[in-house]
């Protein structure tokens, strides 16, 4: 079993160094990064949002990507997403891997959310992986009926 050491040097301010000297580098606290852990997971799912869009048009994702953006902004500090219009083949066979990485990012951004407490974008990720777990399922349907 692992026992900390327990030395005045182990016990020392988070901000200096092994030798007593302030550190030169800022240091974020656990919600700060857990801030930009979320806002990081939800961009990624905004822009495959958007790449989906493009794709293959449809209510929930028109309104998606506006809540996602709205939950970004907040999470930088009123900085805008980076978002770019693509436009992309209807028939397009990537939609299901497009639906599976949305899936996958609204499940982290789920996770980070969780432990941060954030009631808001805990909602919004998991109404998205609703979403794309639905959307996967129709197309598996769709397959197998064909």
């Amino acid at each position: 079993m692992y026992e900390p050491i327990r030395t005045p040097a182990s016990r020392g301010s988070a901000h200096t160094t092994m030798a007593g000297k302030p550190s030169d580098f800022p240091h974020r606290s656990r919600e700060e990064e857990l801030d930009i852990q979320l806002a990081a997971h939800l961009a990624a799912l905004l822009a495959v949002t958007d790449e989906l869009r493009a794709a293959a048009p449809s209510a929930d994702l028109d309104t998606a990507p506006a809540r996602l953006a709205q939950q970004v902004l907040r999470l930088r500090g009123g900085r805008t997403p980076v978002r770019s219009p693509l436009a992309a083949d209807p028939a397009d066979p990537r939609l299901a891997v497009l639906h599976e990485r949305a899936h996958a990012l609204a499940g982290r951004a789920l996770l980070v959310a969780a432990s941060r407490a954030d009631t808001a974008a805990a909602i919004l990720a998991a109404q998205r992986m609703d979403a794309h777990a639905a959307a996967l399922a129709e197309k598996k349907e769709l397959s197998t009926a064909g």
